[in-house]
Parts: structure tokens; sequence; C-alpha cells
């Protein structure tokens, strides 16, 4: 989304009424004036409308989380160039994909400034993935590609930054309380969801917000009609926020975060096979944060952002289901997987002017700490997911330089290291990468901008550690730890990171009254490469024994290519709108010529609207084709399966009779396709029918404030 709508993000700043139109980019004042454009600070640290950033970025914002009602966390991803969310149908885990690189943390996850870093490798689950309600978010931000150096070692595909709920999402300006409930029912299950939130605003310098959520869903049929198994699960989720401000322009934040899931989960065999092994999961994951915020318009010397948190993700599984082995256990057997991690991001930013030269130098830094413990008594799965403990950390400069309205320079460089053990086994190493971004406007409505960034990710916990018998105890082979199986995982203490050299050129469009006054049109599109030196896969070697396998290793083989072209857009003229993204992408290993199999296939989007006069009732629709992916844009012995192309079409039906009251309609799968995406094996929902209503109270008087609040 290139900017934003809704007045339930904006009720903390001008709008006087709320819900939203629910549709994009629009306000609901009486004036027929258009939404500003989204602002994001992510691709910069800075604050920067999102069709003014010289970079591939995109955001979803309140307007949008309303009119499409995610109930699962890869739908708020959808239609996104660039970018997928892998999100199996029995499973509450999302892993998330930007231009072909995924897992282990290629891709950071952050939310409310706590990084998400929980992997569980094994036959049907991603190697980094996070646990979140939908229903909690206010808005996110993606960026695509290892621009963002800021944000520490990993992100050589990018980065995505989610924000949940606060107290300025449901208070109006001038009031101390308010209250905001939703209720959503669904077919195809059914399915239920609810959430309810509150906030107090004590005097002019205490906020508190709490609220939790409950959602349930039964297994669903695909679009041939067919239950899918173990698609139903459970979720509860609580929050509460605490704001205080102890002085002008100074903000202290605290928040606290817990998600409780409970599902079925099992591999791809489960369709076929009846003796397939099934786990009863329940997952936890829970947050603590605090950030501490100073910006005053009139001090260019500091503008000071900090967070501290902690966040742990424990997923709890019992097999209820299939064959009795040594590599799943028993039926009744338990096993666990936790990741505590903690860690801190601190960055200043000072702006002055030299010779018609504005300035603003962002100097930081941040550390992250994993540490793993997995227990499987039974079975293998601590095999897959050794324990262990990794710490990363670095500084980063940044300079960005505007030259009158045509001119913006942005340099940076990082220092980044790590240090890994556990099992008898240590690895460490250090590096620094660059940034230069230079963009130009010779005319107002059009900017092109090139970038050269290079990103450092250190070797994760299970790539350096795992090591053992596979399948164990069947006497095929002797491992080097003295184990026996039929093939052997061996450590690495020698793993090298992985480096990400991103060539870019962008464009950003913007266009106002064009056909009407008032109407926008907004649009970035890029061209990339990005040449990955390293790269680390999972490979065999050595000369197996009859009726055995060879080792199994996680080794620096090859180098990478990664390249495509996106494109985003959105025209919005208040009565109606529509809007087109497409994604073209390939990658390669450039020593073997084989195909990547995280590269993702094509796809297109599009997004039309209608809105009445009176912006209270709006009607969208959005349709989205997939390209297939067949035998050829995979490499030989592929871990995932060719897919077939698909059409998505749904509908969305919003009325707001009045400023505090929504209700919602939306069809998703409106042609009922038969569809499964790709790197998932299990199809998605057929045709889902639901309908929610939306209801906020709120009341109370603040007196006028000495000096205006200050919030980030």
């Amino acid at each position: 989304m290139l900017w934003s709508g809704g007045a339930l993000a904006q009720s903390a700043a001008s709008s006087a009424s709320w819900p939203a139109s629910s549709a994009p980019a629009m306000t609901s004042g009486d004036n027929g004036e258009i939404a500003l454009d989204a602002i994001t600070v992510a691709a910069t640290y800075t604050p920067v409308s999102t069709i003014n950033a010289l970079a591939g970025v995109s955001t979803v914002r309140a307007d949008e989380l309303e009119m499409w009602m995610p109930d699962r966390t890869a739908d708020v991803f959808r239609g996104m160039p660039g970018v997928a969310a892998i999100q199996n149908g029995n499973s509450q885990q999302t892993s998330i994909n930007i231009r072909g690189l995924q897992d282990f943390g290629r891709v950071a996850v952050i939310v409310d400034g706590a990084r998400q870093n929980f992997t569980q490798l094994g036959h049907a689950n991603s190697a980094g993935s996070f646990f979140l309600e939908p229903g909690l978010l206010a808005a996110v931000d993606v960026v695509r590609g290892p621009v963002s150096n800021i944000y520490g070692s990993g992100a050589i595909g990018g980065v995505v930054t989610m924000r949940t709920k606060d107290a300025n999402d449901i208070l109006k300006p001038g009031e101390t309380w308010a209250a905001q409930g939703t209720g959503e029912m669904g077919s195809n299950g059914p399915m239920g969801f609810g959430s309810a939130f509150g906030a107090a605003r004590i005097g002019q310098n205490v906020d508190v917000f709490w609220g939790g959520t409950y959602r349930d869903q039964a297994n669903y049929n695909d679009g041939d009609g067919n239950e899918v198994p173990g698609t139903n699960a459970t979720t509860w989720t609580g929050i509460a926020k605490l704001t205080v401000r102890p002085a002008d322009f100074h903000e202290l934040k605290f928040s606290a975060l817990n998600y409780d899931s409970s599902y079925t989960t099992s591999s791809a065999s489960v369709l076929t096979t009846p003796t397939t092994s099934q786990y009863g999961t329940d997952v936890t994951n829970r947050s603590l944060t605090g950030s501490y915020n100073y910006s005053n318009p009139d001090d260019n010397l500091f503008d000071w952002r900090s967070t501290v948190y902690w966040n742990q993700v424990k997923q709890d599984q019992t097999k209820v289901a299939g064959t009795n082995s040594t590599v799943t256990g028993n039926v009744g057997n338990p096993r666990s997987f936790t990741i505590d991690t903690w860690g801190f991001d601190a960055n200043n930013t000072s702006r002055f002017a030299v010779g018609g030269v504005r300035n603003a130098i962002t100097i930081g830094g941040d550390y992250f700490h994993d540490d793993v413990n997995n227990i499987d008594n039974y079975g293998f799965g601590d095999g897959y997911n050794p324990s262990g403990t990794r710490g990363v950390g670095g500084a980063f400069a940044q300079w960005q330089a505007n030259y009158s309205t045509w001119l913006e320079v942005i340099g940076a460089v990082r220092y980044d290291s790590y240090k890994l053990e556990g099992d008898g086994v240590s690895n460490s190493g250090d590096r620094v990468s660059p940034k230069i971004t230079v963009g130009l406007t010779p005319v107002p409505w059009f900017t092109v901008y090139g970038t050269y960034a290079e990103g450092y990710r250190a070797p994760a916990v299970t790539e350096t550690l795992v090591s053992g018998a596979h399948p164990p105890a069947i006497p095929l082979v002797r491992c080097p730890d003295g184990s026996f199986g039929v093939f052997c995982f061996v450590p690495n203490p020698e793993l090298q990171p992985e480096v990400g050299k991103n060539k870019e050129i962008g464009v950003n469009l913007k266009f106002d009254d064009i056909l009407s006054k008032g109407d926008k049109f907004r649009a970035k599109a890029n061209v990339y490469r990005n040449d990955v030196s390293d790269f680390i896969e999972l490979v065999q070697y050595g000369t197996p024994v009859f009726g055995s396998l060879p080792y199994a290793q996680y080794q620096n083989v090859s180098s990478a290519r990664l390249e495509g072209f996106e494109f985003e857009s959105m025209y919005d003229a208040r009565t109606w709108f529509v809007g087109f993204n497409a994604t073209v992408s390939d990658g390669k290993n450039t020593e073997t010529d084989q195909p990547l199999s995280s590269i993702l296939p094509d796809n297109v989007a599009t997004t039309i609207g209608l809105r009445s006069p009176d912006q209270k009732l709006t009607l969208s629709a959005r349709w989205q084709w997939v390209a297939a992916v067949t035998e050829s844009d995979l490499p030989t012995n592929a871990v995932y399966e060719p897919t077939s192309s698909f059409n998505l079409v749904s509908l969305y039906l919003g009325y707001q009779p009045s400023e505090n009251v929504l209700t919602s309609l939306s069809v998703e799968n409106l042609l009922n396709e038969q569809y499964t995406q790709y790197q998932q094996f299990l199809p998605s929902a057929g045709l889902t029918v639901r309908g929610a209503l939306t209801i906020r109270f709120g009341g109370g008087e603040l007196a006028a404030a000495k000096t205006a609040l200050v919030t980030k």
C-alpha cells in the first residue's frame, strides 16, 4: 500500500471519525480529501513517505486490514510484490520469503521491536518462522533486499516489521477512554473470531492499552469439496501496553504479548498414508519489550530511539497418531522445541544543514542472543534441531543528504560479529557491509534511484550443529558420533556466513489531480540482482555403503544469483479506486546453473473498488493470478513439488452506518478454485464467506495539553 487511509489508523493524528470507510487511501471527512501518503521508518530509521523511499518498500495499514479481514497471518502479505508468506493449512507458523530468500534468518521478522527467530526443521516445517495473530496487527512494513542493513545480521533478503495495536489506534483526540470489539463468523469450517480492546489516557502523560483475541477454525474444505484434515486450530492472545511521557518529547513504552495456539500437524503424506505421524501441538509465543524515545522538533542533535526485548517461543508436541518408530517416537511420546531470544537496539539521528545540503546522520547498534533448547527423548526431533546458543551484534552509521528537491544520497556502513556455541562446536566471524543509494528527482512526479547494498548472515545453530544418525538405531552405517542409522548428519564448525550483494534500480511515480480534483496516482517499480556468495545448502557427500545414503552436512557450496522485477501501484479518486501489482523473479546456483527451489512463482494482483459519495459504503474486488511451478523450474532432487497455476477472486462489502460501527462481509475464493500453493503440501480453502461487526465506544474529555503529545 502506497498511502494510508482509514480513521482507525489516523485516530491519534487528525481524523475525527472511526472506523474508516474500509477502503484504501480515504479519510471519512466530508471535504473529499484523499488521505496522506503512508509514512514508514523501516528503510532508513528516518520517517519518509513510502512513495518517496528509495527502496522496494511496501506497507499494510489499518484500512487494508479492515477491508480484507485476514484470518491467517499469511493473508496479510497476499499480492505484495516480491513477497510471499508460507503457512500450511495444518500449522499456525508463518515463514516469509522475499525475493527468493527465506529460512534461517535470511528475512528479519520484527514484532513491536522484538526479533522472531524460531526454527523447527523437519519434513513439514520451515527453517525459520513466527507465530502471530493477524487480529492484533495495526501496521506492517516490508523492505525488500539487503538495503536495510541497519537491522543487523541476517537480513540479506529483507526486513518485515510489524506493529500491534496501541492506545492511539482506538482513542480519538480528546478522549480519556475507549473500547473496541469485533465479532466475526465464517463458513467453511466453520470459523469464529472475537476481539476486545480497551484504552485509557490518564492525564496528559499516561496511556494504558489492553485486550485479547480468540479464534477457532474447524477443518476446512478445499475447492473440490473435500475436508482437509488437520486444518482446525484454536488460538488465544492477550496484549497489554503502558506508555508514559515523563517530560515533553520523552516517551517510555512497555508492552507484553502472549500467544497460545493448539492444533494438530503432520507431514505431506497424511493425505495418502493413514499411518503418517501426527502431533498434537501447543505453541506459546511470549514477548516483553521496553522502549525509550526522545524526539523534539527543535532539537537537531538528538532524535533517540531504543528498545530492549525478550521473546520466547515454546512448541510442545505429543505424538497422537502414526506408526511407532525410532525417528518419530511412539504414540503418546512428548517432545519440545524452545528458543529464548533477548536483545536490544538503539540509534540516534542528528540533523544539520551545510551549504544548502540537508544532512541526517544516524548512528546505532544492536545485539540479539538466541538460546535454543530442544528435547526429544523418544525420536529424532532434537537431531534435526540441536540445542545451542548464538550471539549476534553490530553497529552502523548512516548518512542521508538532500540537496534542493532533486538529489538524495544515502550512504551507510555496518559492522557485524557473531559467536555460536553448542555440542563442543564453536564458530565466529565478523564483517563490514556497505550501502550507497543515489536518487534523482528532475521533476516533482518522477524519481529514479540506484542502490548497491551488502548484507551479512551468520550461520544458524541448526546449520552448524545438526548431527547424528537418521533414522537412528538402523545399523546400516556408523556415524562420526558413534550412532548408527541409514545416513548421518555431520556438524560443520567451519561454516562461513553468507554475503548478499544487491544491485537495484527503481522508479517512483506520483501524480495528483489527474482526472479529477483531489485524485492520486502512486507507483513504484524496480529491477534488482542479488548475488549471494557462500550460499549455505544441505548437501550429501561421501561414498555410501550398500543400502545407506551419503553423509548430509550444511556447506558453503555455491553462489546464488537472484533477480527480478517488481511493480506496485494504486489510483484513488475518492468514489472509486484501482490498484495493480506484479512480480517476476528468477534465481539459480551460478556454479551448477541449477534453478533455486526457493524462487516463488510469478504473480499479478489487481484491486478495484467503489465507494458511495458519503463514504459509508465500500465494495471492492481483488484478483490474483499465480503462475505454475514446473519440473524445469526446480533443481534436481528438489524437496518441493511442482504446482499448477491458479486464480483467486475475493469480494468485500463494508458499511459504516455511523462513525463507531462497521459491518463487513467478505467472500474468499469466489470461484471455489482447487489449488495448492508452492512450498505447501495441503490444498488451500475453497469458497469461504465471512461476516463481521466492529463497534467502538469512547468518551471523557481531556484538558488541553500545554505541549502536543509526542507519539512514535
